[in-house]
């Protein structure tokens, strides 16, 4: 197998939130190719572009598996989430409509593609997804600089829960100074925290947006805005680190991927 070279870059860059929280870059590795968003388990990372995953080593960035779409099927893998050993990726046709979107998954060992869950034709593109509590939860996303069917902008991007059969149960919008913050694209990375919250990001801005479902209505409640030193897309918190909150996330004009502390 050819490996990447990787540059391993170590820095301390501390940002100060309004509510006293910091964000520590803890390392980076540079790739070859970072576009999308990263994936991560208890040792190793999964980098997700377009088309394509690698696999690498958490201590040293090297990287120990591939896997190359050449069926012409995928079209725009999105982001990705390691649930028992096996790599969920949230897949769309972004741009194109009517949008489409797909779940796609993945052996972690090998990285062979294992199955697929179809969404079809839905009110938005598959932008993330997560499984918390015995229950899915997938982003989808609607953009104000992209055609969009039924002339839906960025506003109707919205959390849709299904239960373990992907039967959908209920589905919240997101509140509107989030919806600002990701204007005028939407959501393209998100997960539920250890603390019960929902942490989420935008397409391009350097901030994660923390947010907890409403006790009524249909509107997720905004709770803070945490200054990070990657960029907006997919992002993953470690869940092998117990007692940190350590997220990697990625740059993808020059292709890093960027391990950091929230606290």
């Amino acid at each position: 197998m050819r490996f990447l070279n990787v540059f391993i870059v170590t820095v301390f860059l501390v940002v100060q939130t309004a509510v006293g929280q910091q964000a520590r870059e803890i390392r980076r590795f540079q790739l070859k190719e970072v576009k999308q968003g990263v994936a991560v388990d208890a040792a190793h990372f999964y980098v997700i572009n377009n088309h394509s995953l690698t696999k690498h080593t958490k201590s040293d960035g090297r990287q120990v598996a591939a896997w190359q779409d050449t069926t012409g099927l995928l079209k725009h893998l999105n982001s990705g989430v390691v649930i028992d050993r096996k790599l969920y990726c949230v897949h769309s046709n972004y741009p194109d409509v009517p949008m489409v979107s797909s779940i796609e998954i993945f052996d972690t060992e090998t990285l062979r593609h294992r199955g697929t869950h179809s969404f079809g034709l839905y009110p938005g593109s598959a932008t993330w997804a997560d499984f918390y509590r015995g229950f899915w939860w997938v982003a989808f996303a609607n953009y104000s600089d992209k055609a969009s069917a039924e002339g839906r902008d960025n506003r109707w991007t919205m959390l849709v829960k299904f239960n373990a059969n992907w039967e959908r149960l209920e589905s919240w919008q997101f509140p509107a100074n989030v919806v600002q913050a990701f204007a005028p694209k939407s959501t393209s990375g998100g997960t539920w925290g250890k603390d019960g919250l929902i942490y989420c990001t935008g397409h391009d801005k350097p901030e994660l947006y923390v947010l907890k479902l409403p006790d009524r209505g249909s509107t997720l409640q905004y709770v803070k805005t945490i200054p990070t030193v990657s960029e907006g897309q997919a992002f993953a918190i470690d869940r092998s680190v117990k007692d940190q909150v350590v997220l990697y996330g990625i740059t993808r004009n020059d292709n890093f991927v960027i391990v950091s502390e929230v606290k």
